[in-house]
């Protein structure tokens, strides 16, 4: 597993008899039977490029071995580096999520994109029945909406712009993420964290990672100005810490 990433692929594989071992570095990837990247990772949003990863399909192919890459956040990534349409190559399974962009998390779907083979032998062992009928329609109207995908991707980044601004001006930098959240990376993320929480907005803290922080784009106008009040209570209280 390239990491740090989304921890339900390492728990899958380990349920499915392999050794996990999540690495830092992209070309300590090769030689595994199994290879998983998150593209754009969750929760940094760093991209990997589409010519390293097909160059590690490759490398993987020859020996037997398989690449995933979990594209759930692609929808909002650059579209140049999917391996969407490479995966007739073989080696390679892209995986696509309704959760995310689509804001369907509700309906549980999602779907894999691979080579004849591949897709024959997971579809075997899902069976007919996997899927509800009224959530394959969901996802047929969804992917078929290319009008409002694009509105979408242009409003979320404008809010995505906005939200930089807004941490900004009080003084929390932003250090990557995607348009549908930003990633924070500095020493009073724990701070912010609670006096946010306090407030009743959560952002996603990660115990091994006490410095790093996780949050999403406010809805509604209102929730904006919450943010907006609630950074200015801890900025202040920041700064008042500091000249005592």
């Amino acid at each position: 597993m390239l990491g740090p990433t989304y921890a339900e692929h390492a728990r899958a594989a380990a349920i499915a008899g392999h050794q996990v071992e999540e690495v830092s570095r992209f070309e300590e990837l090769r030689g595994a039977d199994l290879a998983v990247v998150v593209n754009p990772n969750n929760p940094d949003g760093r991209v990997i490029e589409r010519e390293w990863l097909l160059g590690l399909a490759a490398s993987l192919r020859v020996e037997g071995g398989l690449l995933v890459v979990d594209e759930a956040f692609m929808d909002v990534g650059p579209h140049e580096q999917s391996l969407a349409g490479d995966v007739g190559q073989g080696g390679m399974v892209v995986l696509r999520s309704f959760g995310k962009f689509f804001g369907l998390a509700g309906v549980r779907l999602g779907f894999a994109l691979a080579g004849e083979a591949m897709a024959s032998r997971l579809a075997a062992q899902f069976g007919p029945w996997a899927v509800a009928g009224p959530a394959l329609e969901y996802g047929i109207l969804a992917l078929g909406d290319t009008g409002w995908q694009d509105a979408t991707r242009a409003v979320l980044r404008l809010q995505a712009a906005r939200l930089d601004e807004l941490l900004g001006l009080h003084g929390v930098p932003v250090s990557g993420g995607t348009s549908l959240f930003r990633y924070i990376d500095f020493e009073r993320a724990g701070s912010l964290f609670l006096a946010l929480g306090e407030r009743g907005i959560l952002l996603r803290h990660f115990a091994d990672r006490p410095n790093v922080l996780r949050i999403g784009l406010p809805g509604v106008e209102e929730e904006w100005q919450r943010l907006g009040y609630a950074l200015a209570a801890w900025s202040e209280t920041e700064r008042a810490g500091v000249n005592l």
